[in-house]
């Protein structure tokens, strides 16, 4: 294969001798009387004192006769001490009404000045910076608790964010169907390459269709074949709620996540498991459409039509592009057969890397070394079997034969493996090989240059 290309209960205390006889009456203690309302305040100065406490009634003893008598809640009526006097001061007195129109008025004037700092706040955290990612709105709103544990929660925030696409072009009774998910507030959307791949090279119209039903034409502004990601422009789209993105590498096995997406054409469709496996190399489609993906492998439910729909953490935060199932009786495929468990998202990180350098350019790059490579008979490596000229493989120590077991420390079985740990990394780079040239291991260091795909 080619990299460069393709790169219970006790009894204690009784006394049998004396029945229980239980008590069905008590003396009525004598309560006090009730203490006399004082007089209304009119707001003026100084308070008027209250008035003495009445003197309280005497309260009989328990009746040492009877099982249990009450306990009086109070000696003494409670009385609200008097105010003092306030020295005169020569001051004008303000009437009382006065007092809740200024508490109203710094009320009032406190709101509009919060509203006009959290506007200029806002403003100044969503400036566009230059170019990718960073000169467009992202979503700037707090992820879900993390202890809420409620997959309800995360479907209402993210199918807002989720819509289904379907790409017509030449040739087909019926366009590709797949799903996205809103990036930013200018209206651009995240697909998998495969799902627009075709309508993109014929021209032809691609549709969006938001989870009220709304549709909206879309354009490709970009897209990537090697990562198989595709950013779209969409009309209409700015008044959709942009997703929360989050991270796959603190995501562990076992972990919950929840899938979106239109399987089979239902579209605003919601299924949940966990994260099986990270980091798992993962190779589809055929030849120069061949996509190699470090994916996150998990059981939730993903079919046909789920391609380029949101893996999400319980948060409702983003953490993979669902792009590739597993079926048996063939390999791993994009498009064809039905969930049987193995699905393939590829994380967010890449994504975010491909769309900006597509927000920027138009394009997206992939890193390489400059060496094809083919995997061994006992899978335990992949065989190096030449070296294009000019390239940071052919300016490194590596050499035609050399078996490369590792790459940064991981293992490798096949030459995919190879491939797929290179492009995990950005043009400019370097990765560190391990490899076996005759009965000797070697560690090489090779930088990556940039491919457009």
């Amino acid at each position: 294969m080619s990299e460069s290309e393709y790169p219970g209960s006790s009894e204690s205390g009784s006394d049998e001798t004396t029945p229980y006889e239980p008590t069905t009456s008590y003396e009525q203690p004598v309560l006090p009387p009730p203490v006399p309302p004082a007089p209304a305040y009119d707001g003026g100065w100084p308070e008027p004192a209250a008035p003495e406490p009445a003197a309280s009634a005497a309260v009989p003893p328990p009746d040492p006769t009877a099982a249990w008598s009450p306990v009086p809640v109070w000696d003494a009526p409670i009385t609200t001490p008097a105010r003092e006097a306030a020295p005169e001061s020569g001051r004008p007195r303000l009437p009382g009404w006065t007092w809740p129109l200024v508490s109203a008025l710094a009320l009032v004037i406190g709101l509009v000045g919060g509203v006009v700092g959290a506007s200029l706040v806002g403003e100044d955290d969503e400036t566009p910076s230059s170019g990718g990612v960073l000169s467009v709105q992202r979503r700037t709103a707090a992820p879900l608790p993390a202890d809420n544990g409620s997959i309800a929660a995360v479907a209402a925030k993210v199918l807002p964010s989720t819509v289904q696409i379907v790409a017509e072009y030449k040739g087909k009774a019926q366009g590709a169907t797949g799903s996205g998910f809103v990036f930013d507030k200018e209206g651009h959307v995240i697909t998998n390459n495969h799902v627009v791949a075709d309508a993109a090279s014929d021209d032809g119209p691609i549709d969006v269709i938001d989870q009220d039903g709304r549709h909206m034409p879309a354009t490709v502004v970009g897209r990537s074949t090697v990562y198989d990601i595709a950013v779209l422009k969409v009309k209409g789209a700015e008044r959709l709620e942009p997703a929360a993105l989050g991270s796959s590498d603190q995501m562990h096995v076992g972990e919950t996540v929840v899938a979106f997406g239109s399987p089979l054409g239902l579209s605003a469709t919601v299924t949940s498991g966990i994260i099986s496996a990270v980091n798992r190399p993962v190779t589809t489609g055929d030849g120069s459409d061949s996509s190699y993906i470090n994916a996150v492998q998990t059981d939730a439910a993903i079919n046909p039509g789920n391609s380029g729909g949101p893996l999400v953490d319980l948060q409702g935060q983003v953490i993979g592009v669902n792009s590739a199932i597993a079926s048996l009786g063939s390999s791993v495929t994009s498009d064809e057969g039905g969930n049987i468990g193995v699905g393939f998202a590829i994380p967010i990180e890449q994504v975010q890397v491909t769309t900006d350098q597509i927000l920027r350019t138009g394009k997206a790059l992939y890193p390489v070394i400059g060496a094809n490579v083919r995997g061994t008979a006992k899978l335990d490596g992949a065989t190096v079997e030449s070296i294009s000229a000019g390239s940071p493989a052919s300016k490194s120590d590596l050499k035609v034969g050399d078996v490369i077991t590792r790459v940064d420390g991981q293992p490798v079985s096949g030459s995919s493996d190879v491939v797929v740990a290179v492009r995990s990394h950005r043009p400019g780079e370097s990765v560190t090989l391990t490899v076996r040239r005759g009965g000797k291991t070697l560690t090489i260091k090779v930088g990556l240059e940039a491919k457009v795909g």
